[in-house]
């Protein structure tokens, strides 16, 4: 039975990564060498090793709708989703990459609205000052303190860059004609 190159580098790196280790050493090949620029270049360590498709460019899976890459072996060689559908070829798909970077926190938006509905389980329905309407929830530091939280409040909301249409509520603003 054959060994997997590309699935041992992927899984090297992110062991490497869970161990917080600085350096990884892997052995030295086109396809290693191939897939470490890429990696460097997107900046993303996490895959599914092990399955082997074969896909022509317009077939290429969009990763978090965009946010993750393909690293795909083309007639043209090694490159990423983005390069493959740029040139209009297919190739084996080798592995998917997402995630966020080593040490760095997910990105995060933060937004101010004002709450139109209570809803159960700690759930708000959220106008945001941009007129959207997403969902909010009550976490952290808010439910512990058993802040109370009503229709016409406005708050603070954290919203992820992957899905927009809910979010955290970090923070009650307080009303200036109130004394809470």
């Amino acid at each position: 039975m054959g060994r997997d190159t590309i699935a041992d580098i992927i899984t090297s790196i992110r062991n490497a990564d869970m161990d917080r280790k600085v350096t990884v050493r892997i052995a030295s090949t086109n396809i290693t060498e191939n897939i470490v620029k890429i990696l460097l270049r997107e900046g993303f360590i996490e895959t599914r090793p092990g399955l082997r498709i074969y896909s022509n460019y317009q077939r290429i899976p969009r990763i978090l709708g965009g946010m993750g890459i393909v690293i795909l072996s083309t007639s043209r060689g090694i490159m990423t989703d983005r390069e493959a559908r740029l040139e209009r070829i297919g190739g084996e798909i080798l592995c998917y990459i997402w995630g966020v970077l080593p040490g760095m926190k997910e990105q995060k938006w933060i937004h101010e609205g004002l709450i139109t509905e209570s809803l159960p389980n700690g759930m708000f329905r959220v106008r945001l000052d941009n007129e959207n309407m997403i969902l909010g929830y009550v976490s952290g530091k808010i439910r512990r303190s058993f802040i109370r939280i009503l229709p016409g409040d406005r708050v603070k909301i954290e919203v992820s860059r992957y899905d927009s249409t809910k979010g955290r509520i970090i923070y009650r603003i307080r009303n200036k004609d109130s004394n809470n």
